[in-house]
């Protein structure tokens, strides 16, 4: 355990030290900013039109009116965009600069150090969609929204994010080539992204099979505002699946060293 804690204090350093977060951080913020604050003058139009037709006061919910297109906005923007340039210098620089070779005689177990890494990812990543708690703090002072499905789109966009770090821990493992390793994280979180709308023109057994591995199709339901077991236990066989297989292919560059 003190070696795990070990790599995830150094791994946070590290990220710390770097422009890297601090960039990422500021462009995720400007544009869920801008998106947040271009749903809040759609939603005040709307109101003042609902006002003067109270019928249409029957339709307004800020949830699905500003804070579910919010978390459709964080979900592509942070986890498809950002999380594979957050990821992609974890083993990749390590190689480049031989210091991988350091971390796999020392005394610390290969999934201490997959799991360290992960965690300090996992951290800033969190970090970064605890900033936006204060859009829907915001709405709370002017309005009255939900906290049950915001809750639940936190815990989604959660979920989601940590299975594309372990997509982007695994590609970063397999090259030195930062860029690359990004490209590869990008790529298949993309095609992950991308099966629900596959599936849609597929019938049968092979449709629904391609639904169900599809990220999107599991992460909506979070946005709806709904927790589901089936989805949660996708996510985290996700996330295990992928470390699991990361700690296999640092394993390989053990043997092969």
């Amino acid at each position: 355990m003190q070696g795990l804690l070990a790599i995830w204090s150094r791994e946070l350093r590290a990220y710390f030290i770097s422009p890297i977060f601090y960039a990422l951080s500021t462009v995720f913020i400007f544009i869920v900013s801008f998106m947040f604050f271009q749903s809040l003058q759609y939603y005040t139009q709307y109101f003042m039109q609902a006002a003067e037709y109270p019928p249409m006061m029957e339709r307004i919910n800020i949830n699905e009116m500003i804070m579910r297109p919010l978390f459709n906005t964080m979900s592509f923007v942070a986890v498809l965009t950002l999380m594979p340039m957050l990821t992609m210098r974890v083993f990749s620089e390590e190689k480049k600069s031989g210091t991988i070779e350091l971390l796999l005689t020392s005394p610390v177990r290969d999934w201490h150090v997959i799991l360290g890494k992960f965690l300090a990812a996992f951290t800033l990543y969190s970090a970064m969609i605890g900033l936006t708690m204060i859009y829907p703090l915001v709405l709370q002072v002017y309005g009255d929204p939900d906290w049950g499905p915001i809750w639940a789109g936190y815990l989604g966009l959660l979920l989601l994010g940590g299975g594309v770090i372990t997509i982007g821990l695994f590609a970063s493992s397999l090259t030195e080539n930062q860029i690359v390793a990004a490209v590869i994280c990008f790529g298949a979180a993309l095609i992950l992204w991308m099966l629900d709308f596959a599936s849609d023109s597929m019938t049968g057994t092979l449709g629904e099979i391609i639904g169900y591995l599809s990220v999107l199709r599991h992460y909506n339901t979070f946005e709806k505002g709904i927790i589901d077991s089936t989805d949660c236990l996708f996510f985290l066989s996700f996330i295990f699946l992928g470390l699991f297989i990361t700690v296999r292919s640092v394993e390989s560059t053990r043997w092969r060293g």
